[in-house]
């Protein structure tokens, strides 16, 4: 019955997002709320400890961290938007010709290798969300191909970065070292992405997109200029502070900040545009430094607040950050009562009979829990123990259990409607109405409907389950000796 809260909360998602199609953070707060009240009926013995249970989930370092990821990320990314970075994207597809047919395999790819570099995909997703998907809808690609193409290209990139949260913590749980980790799983993800990417040029040929307008549309994309895509400077920034083993949020905060100085130097914003405090007249201080770019006397009580990029880009994921915590928190309860326990040992003695089913029984195990724990590096903490066990039964080298492993929990993250990845990519979107004029809400795609196209996800996971069935890829122990691990 530990399982109860996590499971009340899937059942009221699914309901939510499916058959009501509604697509509201605040609703799933909501049903994981009343999950972990209702579940408090279950417990054996004192409340108090499942209160604890509760606050210990929320305390995890695994949930604040992807927090923390989508808040730099959401930043970031309406920095570029504010700086004309999408009328640079349109400038430039038009330019070289990338109609709405090939975009949305143009962004898988360039997703993709953004991912790699960063190792968030969940930054990624936000970011591509908020600067790709608009200009693919203004180009006329599909919008639910879109969204599904955006998060491929984090699944990609967070199944295969050395600087991916999943990548090392699939490593260290398995006693492998990341660099060989790295080198073994290529061969895995690459097979999927090729045929995500020829998916996504099929797919292309025959969803259409949305009409805006032709005239309109042509007059748009006219309008559109090369300028924007100066930010490209600041995403290799990015790229290539993550890559030297920064800390993610210290790259995408010197991508931050290159992206704000360009933006000044250019023109493109003002300090006000980043950063703007509307006060009222009567404040202390307010009308003798009314002369600062980044102070403005408003009339209106309504009209009091603290805007810019900075801010918006960050507030959109503070109902989201909620969700998450309590998730984690409905998880925590299945693992102390014994739940997940209980699963897991079933599987271990029920299924992993022989080598093949051990590894299909691996590889079904992390998917259900990665259905469960929607942020992908928990699942990875609190199955991880479990593969090793079941590999090492069959003398399975580190890098075949720690792949395994991580390509479940990178590519569910980014499927189910309640996974962390999704609705990262869906909070940012919702933003996306305020932005542009010709952008309205018809043009969201929510996320149940977007569950099919995440072609590298699915591809990714049957890639695996090909493999446990025929060998392929298969290693032993004693074929190949991981070294001592290298990164923590």
């Amino acid at each position: 019955m530990s399982a109860f809260p996590i499971a009340f909360f899937i059942v009221w998602a699914i309901v939510q997002t499916a058959f009501w199609r509604i697509s509201d953070e605040g609703g799933l707060v909501v049903g994981i709320l009343l999950g972990l009240i209702l579940g408090m009926f279950f417990v054996r013995g004192d409340w108090k400890t499942y209160a604890n249970t509760i606050f210990e989930g929320m305390t995890q370092p695994v949930a604040v961290t992807a927090i923390v990821a989508w808040i730099w990320a959401g930043m970031f990314a309406q920095l570029l938007q504010d700086g004309g970075f999408v009328d640079g994207l349109v400038w430039l597809a038009d330019v070289g010709g990338i109609g709405a047919t090939l975009f949305p395999a143009i962004t898988f790819v360039l997703a993709a290798l953004f991912t790699t570099g960063i190792g968030t995909g969940y930054g990624s997703a936000i970011a591509f969300v908020t600067l790709f998907f608009p200009a693919g809808i203004l180009l006329g690609a599909n919008p639910v191909l879109l969204f599904g193409a955006i998060l491929s290209g984090s699944i990609f990139g967070d199944n295969l970065a050395p600087v991916s949260d999943t990548t090392i913590v699939s490593a260290v749980t398995q006693d492998s070292d990341i660099g060989g980790v790295v080198a073994s799983r290529f061969k895995y993800v690459i097979i999927a992405a090729i045929i995500a990417f020829a998916g996504y040029l099929v797919a292309g040929q025959f969803m259409s997109g949305l009409a805006i307008g032709g005239d309109a549309r042509e007059l748009l994309v006219a309008e559109s200029e090369p300028i924007g895509l100066v930010h490209l400077i600041s995403m290799g920034v990015v790229i290539g502070t993550a890559v030297a083993g920064r800390h993610i949020v210290e790259a995408i905060s010197w991508g931050i900040v290159v992206a704000a100085v360009s933006s000044l130097v250019l023109g493109l914003i003002s300090l006000g545009d980043i950063v703007m405090f509307n006060a009222p007249p009567d404040a202390p201080l307010a009308e003798p430094l009314e002369f600062l770019p980044i102070l403005t006397i408003v009339e209106d009580p309504n009209a009091i607040s603290v805007g810019g990029s900075l801010i918006t880009g960050a507030s959109g994921f503070f109902e989201l950050a909620i969700l998450v915590l309590l998730i984690i928190a409905a998880a925590q309860i299945m693992i102390r009562g014994g739940a997940f326990q209980a699963i897991l040992d079933w599987s271990i003695d029920n299924l992993a009979t022989n080598v093949r089913n051990a590894e299909l029984t691996m590889v079904g195990s992390s998917a259900l829990i990665n259905a469960v724990i929607t942020i992908n590096t928990a699942a990875e903490v609190a199955i991880g123990p479990y593969i090793s066990k079941i590999g090492e039964r069959f003398n399975l080298n580190g890098y075949r259990r720690a792949n395994i492993l991580d390509g479940q929990t990178a590519a569910l993250g980014y499927i189910f409607p309640w996974s962390g990845g999704v609705l990262a990519g869906y909070s940012a979107m919702q933003q996306l109405p305020g932005e542009y004029e010709w952008f309205d809400s018809g043009m969201l795609v929510t996320p149940i409907d977007v569950v099919p196209f995440v072609f590298q996800g699915w591809l990714l996971v049957a890639v695996f389950v090909v493999a446990a069935i025929t060998g392929f890829g298969r290693e032993y122990i004693t074929d190949r000796e991981t070294e001592e691990v290298a990164r923590i």
